[in-house]
This record gives C-alpha cells, structure tokens and sequence, in this order.
C-alpha cells in the first residue's frame, strides 16, 4: 500500500463480559522498549480487563515496571554491550556467559517456585525465553507480541537487506529459535511486509498513554536524541543548521538546560522529552523501534542511525526510509547527511500525512479474543481432547531417551508438586515483590532438561 494511503483499520467493538485468566508475563530487560510496550499492555490486562498476572522480567525491565505493578520477579537475561554505536561482540559473548553462570540457577529455582504457586493459565512473552518454556513444558496456550518476530515471520524485500544479508541470516536464526512454535505471534510495526507464516497478526506500534494525549503540533526545533557522550563533529554540524536543536543524552549527568548558540543540552525528564518530541519539526535519532514509532505516529520526520551490527535497528532504519517517514544513514560523520534531511523534511511530512492508527485499540481487541478462546480451550496444548505431539525440534538432552517425558516425581516438603500444589509458606530468600530469585544448592528437585534443536 502506497505511504499516503497507510492506515491501520479500526477494530471491531470488544466483547462486554472477559473470561479472567491467570497470565504469566515476561519481559525482555535489553534496552526499555519491550518494558515500555510492555507496561501499555499490562496495564490493559489488570486494569481493564481484571486479569490476574504474575511478571517476569531482566534487566532494565524489572525496576521499570516494579514501579507501576506489583508482583515483578526478577529472572537472569541476555543483553548486549555498546561502544561508540557498535555491539561489542567479544564483550557481549563474555558478560553473557559469567553472568549466566551465576543467574540461570537462580533462574531455575524462581521458575520451580513460580510453577507451585501462582499456576498460570496462559503465558505472554515479550521476547522473554523462561516464560516461554514455562509456557510449552507446561502445555499452556503461549502468546508472543514483540517486534522482532516480524524478521523471521515475514518476507523482507530485497532493497531492505542489500549490503546486510548476513547479519539478516545471523539475526533471523536467533529469532527463530527464541520462541518457537507459540500459539500466537502478535508482532507491532509501523510497516507491513508480507507474512510468510500462519498464526501471525501486525498490528501498529504500542504507544503509552502520555503519547496519545500528548499535543501534537509543529515547531521549529530538532529533536536530537544520542547516547553517545562528546561527539564534537557532530555538534558542529547541528550549530551549522541554524535550527535550534534540543539535545538529550550527548552530555549526560545534567541538571539543568546548558545553551550554547542554538543547541541547547537538556537534562532528561520524561515530560519535557515527550513535550520537545510531540512539538517539534524533525527528530535525528537511533534505530530504535519505540521512539521510531512514536515519531511515526506523531508525523515526525526522522534520521535513523542504527547501531552497527543491530540488524533489528538497521531493518528499522531502512523500512523508514522506505515508506518515506524519514531518512537512514550508516553513521552522521558526513554533514551533508544532516543537512540533506533537513531539506527532505517536507516529503517526509507529506508522507506521514497518510499514516494513522487508532490508538492501542485493535491490539486490545484481537488480544481479548484470543485470551477468550484461550480460557475456553480453544487454543493451547490444553485444548479440549487434544494432547498435541511435542514439536520435533524438542529433544531430551539425553539422546538415548525419546519417549515422552514423564512430570517429575513429588518432592516431600514446601514444593510437594512442581505442577500444581502450592507451597505452604513464602520460602526464605523470597524478594520483596513476594517472589525471587532463591537458591536451590542441597534441593531434590529433579529437572527435566530440554534443549533446542534449531
């Protein structure tokens, strides 16, 4: 569908009356986006619809969202290190691989604790991998709603990846193997490429609710969003502009504004940040989906940088440009980059003019649903007569072992069932949310483990 002609459909009227469910939710903690999209959702899912949910989160994630919900257990994730807008490979292989050492046990022991004593019904992941496996060990209905499934579940043009093929093929596999075989995979994007796989809904960005009553209106500054510190080239380039520029992030550890001719270096608050966003002419940022798709919404041209060796952001960065809402650019060391945005800023505009989205509502709506069926049966492993096969890619870690496997046996004392009994007491070393990361060492706990045969 041509850019001036984009538009998301409005979503049929909800159902009155909701089945309450019982939801584990996890949340990915590399960066904020997923916390961010997932606060919107969660605050649909207690507030609105009165679904009881237990939370799983890593990272950054875990005090974003203790903030606003109660019952947010700690759990060890993944996460990557940046150095001058690239992903440190070496280092990030490293940290991952000391920091697991000591996290998945503690993993373990929260996921045991988890299964005795909230008992969910359905599992929701945002990219997040033990909830997941909680999910399909337990035959539970399983739901993914996240952006990065769009790599592996749709058909990417050629002109997108041209000159990134490899890292496409790299990201794409850990995609595909992060969360398999979910009974639904509801994936946000303010771009829609072909799906290429069942079980697959797009919907438009999550936004939180200070973006949807922000007041949009058309300034006359830039919007300059960096995490990297010094940068003076860049400066220059922007003192060049004659705009005034609004910059967060280039000098961090402000208190105050600091004016310096047209820039002006802002310490960060969310309210003016999303003040300066929603009033602003254009934004120069990263490749980041959540401030990306915020911008889109609000009819804010873009520069995107990715960070290098991000295929997700230089995926974002592209389809941007591609739709004509922005421009991409593999670094900004050319002032012409800057310089050539600017003057494409009303094509751009004039292209944001076509797009709209009504709110939050058709991920709402089609969510419901889905958790309504799910509550009847209707999908799931718990689907009513059915006992599906476990997917042929599962395989005990034993390979001389190929029969189904068996629950594990009871365990005398608090965790007298790791399906369904729940625990007597709260067990010493609980977090202050109610439940934490607890220590196993001396435990009789029999895993079952299952490994991924990509």
């Amino acid at each position: 569908m041509p850019s001036s002609q984009r538009s998301w459909s409005t979503p049929r009227s909800r159902r009155r009356k909701l089945s309450r469910v019982k939801i584990l939710y996890g949340v990915v903690g590399e960066g904020l986006g997923h916390a961010m999209r997932s606060r919107v959702i969660l605050e649909h899912l207690v507030g609105t619809a009165h679904h009881e949910v237990e939370i799983m989160a890593s990272g950054r994630a875990v005090n974003f969202l203790a903030k606003r919900f109660a019952g947010v257990n700690q759990i060890h994730g993944l996460h990557m290190i940046y150095d001058e807008n690239r992903v440190k490979i070496g280092k990030t292989l490293w940290s991952n691989v000391l920091g697991g050492a000591t996290g998945i046990p503690k993993n373990i022991a929260a996921y045991f604790e988890l299964i005795s004593e909230f008992r969910p019904e359905v599992v929701i992941s945002d990219f997040e991998s033990w909830t997941y496996l909680y999910g399909k060990t337990h035959r539970l209905p399983t739901i993914s709603i996240d952006n990065m499934q769009i790599i592996n579940r749709t058909t990417l043009p050629d002109e997108i990846l041209d000159g990134h093929r490899t890292e496409f093929e790299v990201t794409r596999a850990f995609v595909k193997s992060k969360l398999p075989f979910c009974d639904e995979y509801f994936i946000t994007t303010f771009f829609r490429p072909r799906l290429r796989k069942e079980r697959t809904r797009l919907f438009p960005p999550v936004l939180r609710p200070e973006i949807l009553t922000a007041n949009r209106r058309r300034g006359d500054h830039l919007l300059v969003y960096t995490t990297g510190e010094g940068n003076a080239g860049f400066a220059a380039t922007l003192a060049q502009t004659g705009l005034e520029c609004r910059i967060y992030g280039m000098r961090r550890d402000l208190t105050a504004e600091v004016v310096e001719g047209n820039l002006r270096y802002q310490p960060f608050g969310e309210a003016t940040f999303i003040d300066d966003l929603a009033s602003c002419r254009a934004v120069i940022a990263g490749g980041g989906f959540t401030l990306m798709g915020e911008a889109v919404y609000l009819h804010k041209p873009m520069l995107a940088v990715p960070v290098v060796r991000q295929f997700e952001q230089v995926l974002n960065a592209r389809y941007l440009q591609h739709e004509g809402y922005g421009r991409a650019a593999d670094n900004l060391d050319d002032p012409r980059t800057v310089h050539d945005f600017i003057a494409a800023i009303p094509d751009c505009e004039a292209s944001l003019a076509g797009y709209a989205q009504v709110g939050n509502e058709e991920i709402f709506a089609q969510l419901d649903e889905v958790l309504d069926l799910a509550a009847a049966g209707v999908i799931g492993r718990r689907a009513a007569g059915s006992r599906r096969r476990r997917p042929a890619c599962w395989r005990r870690s034993n390979p001389r072992q190929h029969q189904r496997a068996q629950p594990p046996p009871r365990v005398p004392g608090k965790l007298a069932s790791l399906r369904h009994d729940r625990c007597a007491s709260t067990p010493a070393g609980a977090s202050a949310h109610g439940r934490g990361s607890l220590p196993i060492a001396g435990s009789k706990i029999a895993v079952t483990a299952w490994t991924l045969d990509g």
